[in-house]
Order: C-alpha cells, then sequence, then structure tokens
C-alpha cells in the first residue's frame, strides 16, 4: 500500500515539475545555446585572432569540440569553418 502510495506521490511530482518547466523549455534551450555559442567563441578566440588571456587553459578543450564546429559556424552565418586548421564542410 505505502510502495503504491510512494509511486503516486513522486508520479504527481514529476507532471508538477513538468506543468512548471514546459512553458520555459524554448526559452532554457536558447540560453543554452548561447551559453554554448560564446563559450565556442572563447575556445576558439586565439584561432579567430581574438586576445584571450586564457587561451592556455582553452586549448585543452580543443579536442572535445571539434564535433561541435559545423554546428556552430552555421548558427554563426558562416558558409565555411573561419578555422584554418579545422575544414568540416
Amino acid at each position: 500500500m505505502l510502495d503504491k502510495l510512494g509511486l503516486m506521490v513522486k508520479a504527481f511530482g514529476r507532471g508538477l515539475d513538468e506543468y512548471y518547466k514546459a512553458p520555459y523549455r524554448a526559452t532554457f534551450a536558447r540560453a543554452q545555446q548561447q551559453e554554448d555559442d560564446l563559450f565556442m567563441l572563447l575556445v576558439f578566440s586565439e584561432a579567430l585572432g581574438l586576445d584571450n588571456p586564457a587561451t592556455f587553459y582553452t586549448l585543452e578543450l580543443l579536442p572535445l569540440i571539434y564535433e561541435d564546429v559545423h554546428a556552430w559556424h552555421t548558427r554563426m552565418g558562416l558558409e565555411r569553418s573561419p578555422l584554418d586548421n579545422i575544414s568540416c564542410c
């Protein structure tokens, strides 16, 4: 009996969570995408000719984000990758 009640309470909690999050899902996704774009810009800033004081630390992250370069540069409105050493198209 208590197991059923616990499952019902959890299901109700998930329903309330979905009810309150649903209207803001697109806003959260857009904010996450903007943060990701800023992060990509920071990591690739030295390759794009921008001074970045944290270049030493961001160089370690390059292999982790290579696969996202194509989506990033098309979202930025660039036809081809602006980085000489990365050609994805």
